[in-house]
This record gives C-alpha cells, structure tokens and sequence, in this order.
C-alpha cells in the first residue's frame, strides 16, 4: 500500500467461520484508511473481532452511486480503501459493482484480496460438475416470474447455481420440482457454520426432507441443479468426439480417423471428415 495513489481493495470476509479470513485480508483491512461496509453494524462487529479500529463508511444498494465521489477523494489523496459485504466476496449477489465500475472507468486500482465466496465453497462439496457452471443468483421472489426463469434454463447443460432465503426455499423447490422434473439438485446450507448441511435428490424428494425436518429449512441456502442431460443426437457427437480425439493422439490421420468413426458410430464419413479436421486444427 506505498502507491502515491491510493486502491480499492475488494476484501471477501467470512461466510460463517471466522478461521477464513485470511491473514492478508486481515493486514489490509487493518492498514485502510476507510472500510466501505454493507451493514457498518455487522461489518463493526467483525473488525472489533479482529481488534481492529477503522472509520466505517456504510455502502449499499440504496447510496452506491452517491458514495463513489468520497471514495475516489481519499484514493487520490494517497488514502486505501477497503470493500466488504456481510459476508463473502463483494459484487457476488452484493454491492460494489457501481463503485468498482466507476473507480476504474476514472483510472483508480481496484485490487482484489480473494477468500471465502458461498457459490464457490458449495460447488467445491457438492459432486457435480464444476467445469461449467451458470451463476444465477437469487430468483424472483413472485412465483410468476421465478417459473418463468427456471423454464429458461430447463435446456442449459450447465450445473445451474441460485442462492435462497429460508422463508422461499419450499416454493423454489416447488417450482423447480414443477420445472425440472426429477433433475437432481444439491442444497448447501449454514455453509461453514456449526449446522453447515448437503442434502441432495430431486426436488419432490428435498421437499420431503424439509417437511420432515424444518430445521433443514433454516439458513440461507445455494440451490444446485444438475445440467440438462445431452439429447440423443448430441450424446453420439460428444462420443464421436472423444473417439476421433483418442484416434488423432494416436497419429491416426484425419481421413482414417473419419472412417472409423462411421463405421463405428454410424453417419457420413464427410461429417466425420469435417470433425475430425476441426479437432486436429485445434491440436495445432
């Protein structure tokens, strides 16, 4: 922090156990000159916590854009500023993203100091695929609107990620049960805290559970839905696929490799041909 201009820095905070907060955001938030906070109160009680002493300054979805002219003053000033939200990484489903926008649209450094993030930390635990995942955030609190997004991503093959609050989770798993039919779903919730829970099953089947046991009800939560399964003509092409990979890391040539391919799986050797070169192509 010995720039002649001061930075942003954007501080992820913990989710739940205190343990996470890591010792380099612990020195920044120490060494800030101003802490922007969601909740002053809340964000207080963490850094007495801490044992640390900093002016709070209170940054939320109703001040952003007021707030960002005194920031940049104490930035200019040679003076850090640290970001944080309730809990986790800020601009994920919190504020901070006008501030950040408008800091580095005026030519101020915003820094990232990484750590605890919910949607990150449940699909770690959760056993589906994490190679793709589309981040949705919290859905519309009217069951209208909530249905109408779940039924626009019935067809995304994605691992499909939502935060919910405790008082709607029954009726987002309704929705979804209505939606996706028997689509297996993983609920994380209290994410590092004492009661931290995976439950998983379809969502009639998680609906179940939570009438059987409110307490699994309680907690703010993030809803995992597996991806679409592939339909049957894309499944044989993600098999040909991999067949014309192995075939093409063996240094088959691309016109041997096509006439496996149909042979084996069927189709014209043109297509395969085709296929077969785009994955060479892209090999080189």
């Amino acid at each position: 922090m010995d720039s002649a201009y001061g930075a942003l820095y954007v501080v992820a905070t913990p989710i739940g156990n205190l343990e996470d907060l890591s010792p380099r955001a612990a020195r920044v938030l120490a060494e800030a000159a101003l802490v922007a906070a969601e909740d002053t109160r809340h964000s207080g009680r963490l850094l007495r916590h801490l044992g640390i002493e900093r002016p709070l300054l209170s940054l939320h979805e109703h001040n952003e854009a007021s707030r960002v002219t005194r920031i940049a003053a104490h930035l200019t000033a040679g003076e850090d500023v640290a970001l944080i939200s309730d809990a986790g990484t800020p601009l994920i489903c919190d504020p901070g993203f006008v501030l950040v926008r408008e800091l580095r649209r005026l030519g101020h450094r915003v820094v990232p100091v990484p750590g605890p993030c919910a949607l990150v930390a449940a699909l770690s635990a959760a056993g589906l695929p994490t190679d793709r995942f589309l981040f949705r955030g919290f859905l519309p609190a009217k069951g209208g609107a909530r249905r109408a997004r779940l039924d626009s991503l019935v067809a995304r093959d994605e691992t499909l990620v939502f935060y919910e609050s405790p008082h709607r989770i029954r009726d987002t798993l309704a929705d979804i049960a209505s939606c996706f039919g028997e689509r297996h779903l993983v609920l994380a919730r209290e994410l590092t805290k004492t009661f931290e829970t995976f439950l998983e099953g379809s969502a009639a089947t998680l609906l179940e559970t939570l009438a059987a046991d409110p307490d699994q009800a309680r907690g703010e939560f993030v809803v995992m839905v597996a991806g679409a399964p592939p339909r049957e003509g894309e499944a044989v092409t993600l098999e040909g696929e991999a067949l014309l990979a192995a075939l093409l890391a063996e240094g088959v040539g691309v016109k041997q490799s096509a006439a496996v391919a149909a042979r084996v799986l069927g189709g014209a050797k043109k297509q395969w041909y085709a296929q077969a070169q785009a994955l060479k192509d892209a090999q080189a």
